[in-house]
């Protein structure tokens, strides 16, 4: 079955209609070298029975982790009820795309307005929007909000803030007169070390935990960031930790962005993700994409509608924070069915697993030969530990051998840290695990 409806003698009437061949207008600006001047080398057709046997064949080359993983550094392993998977694959949830037409779209609206609200709950913000791409364009848009709310060019970010989301920041700024500075973190500690806030500042982005696992002292560092003039933004990528931890509008962020991946999303190969943005209410007109708003029809009945929509996808597009008006929707309803479903205390339990399985995690450490914790301040479910020089990769590589996925190596990622490796536990992390990852470790310095 072919998925382009155009004929050839389509293409040709069209190509004399317009007066330019189809092949000129589109590979007219690909350098002749760099195209494909034949049919592409593709096997023969199998019938569906086969070709379910080979891709079953196929999947047996994955490497399954039976041991246990300890990889985090942005991508977080939680349990996700069956019931999550259960109700986005409802068909008219599955393929519900955009709801231009309200009247017709009143269950999409309310998935939405429930994601919106729980998202507000959890970060204590009074807005959310209907969800962005993921955590890094989330931060990008908290950045633009900044610089539009304050007119001011600079913004402050902590070296604490994922790596990849700095690098997606750089990239998406990187046409802009919008400068991007960087807060150290202490080597001691792993917090954040706020210089004095110029005038010229926007607003001060940090994470909390930030990427090293450390739990920041959010009230104080919002504190410095208003003292000098500029707005404070809060960047969550597990937002799992907010059962336990302070919720950011609670001590003073102006603005909490984050990815809610670890909300009914698995890891999935690094996507689709689903990035959440919400603020106080004196910058809600500055929120780009979608809000959903809750009200009545004209017999006084419940419903949903698109509110505040003044902005990028309409007839703003000179003033936007953002020109991205797309939401996950999909995710977004994952994330709401998870929250649903596990509840507040669910939620509380699942962090309290985490926390505490890192902590004895870290104890195997800190006891281990050859090993050492790199930073003392007060952590979550995830920190950094040092290697012997050179070590970290091979070692990933033996804990591989064994059916254990390792941490994420922080060799070229912090200067510093070559020889460290980040680890992370969630509540599907087993004491039987975590002592099988000290036990490898001891064999494979016996095998040095």
């Amino acid at each position: 079955m072919s998925y382009i409806p155009h004929t050839d003698a389509d293409v040709r009437k069209m190509s004399e209609a317009v007066g330019v061949s189809f092949e000129e207008a589109a590979y007219a600006a690909i350098p002749e070298e760099l195209r494909l001047n034949r049919e592409l080398e593709l096997p023969e057709a199998l019938s569906e029975s086969d070709l379910l046997d080979y891709f079953r064949k196929l999947s047996e080359a994955n490497r399954r982790f039976e041991g246990g993983s300890f990889l985090g550094a942005g991508a977080y392993r939680h349990f996700i009820p069956s019931i999550v998977e259960t109700v986005i694959s409802r068909s008219e949830f599955l393929t519900a795309y955009t709801p231009y037409q309200a009247e017709a779209s009143q269950g999409t609206l309310q998935t939405i307005f429930e994601f919106q609200s729980l998202i507000c709950r959890l970060t204590g913000m009074d807005v959310a929007n209907a969800s962005v791409y993921d955590g890094g364009t989330a931060a990008v848009d908290a950045v633009l909000m900044a610089v539009g709310q304050t007119g001011k060019k600079k913004v402050l970010v902590s070296m604490g803030v994922h790596p990849q989301i700095r690098e997606v920041m750089e990239t998406y700024l990187a046409g802009s007169d919008i400068k991007l500075e960087y807060a150290p973190l202490s080597a001691q500690t792993g917090r954040t070390e706020l210089p004095e806030i110029a005038s010229d500042t926007a607003a001060v982005l940090v994470q909390n935990p930030n990427f090293m696992g450390i739990i920041e002292d959010g009230p104080e560092l919002c504190r410095k960031a208003h003292e000098g003039g500029a707005l404070a933004a809060v960047a969550v990528n597990d937002p799992v930790n907010l059962a336990l931890l302070k919720a950011p509008g609670a001590y003073g962020a102006d603005i909490c962005c984050g990815d809610a991946q670890p909300f009914g999303n698995p890891v999935a190969y690094g996507g689709p993700y689903v990035g959440f943005l919400a603020c106080t209410q004196k910058l809600m007109r500055r929120i780009p994409g979608r809000l959903v708003g809750m009200t009545e029809d004209h017999d006084g009945k419940r419903g949903f509608c698109l509110t505040l929509q003044a902005r990028e996808q309409h007839i703003r597009r000179e003033k936007a924070s953002s020109n991205i008006c797309s939401n996950e929707a999909l995710c977004a309803l994952a994330a709401t069915v998870y929250l649903c479903a596990v509840g507040p205390e669910g939620l509380r339990r699942s962090a309290e697993a985490g926390m505490r399985n890192a902590a004895y995690f870290r104890s195997r450490i800190a006891e281990a030969e050859g090993l050492e914790l790199v930073f003392a301040g007060p952590h979550m479910n995830e920190f950094a530990a040092r290697f012997p020089k050179g070590v970290a990769e091979e070692f990933n590589r033996f804990l591989a051998e064994r059916s254990i996925q390792g941490g994420y190596v922080l060799d070229g990622v912090y200067s510093g840290l070559e020889d460290c490796m980040l680890l992370c536990c969630t509540e599907l992390c087993k004491k039987a695990q975590i002592d099988a990852w000290a036990e490898a470790w001891q064999a494979f310095k016996e095998r040095q």
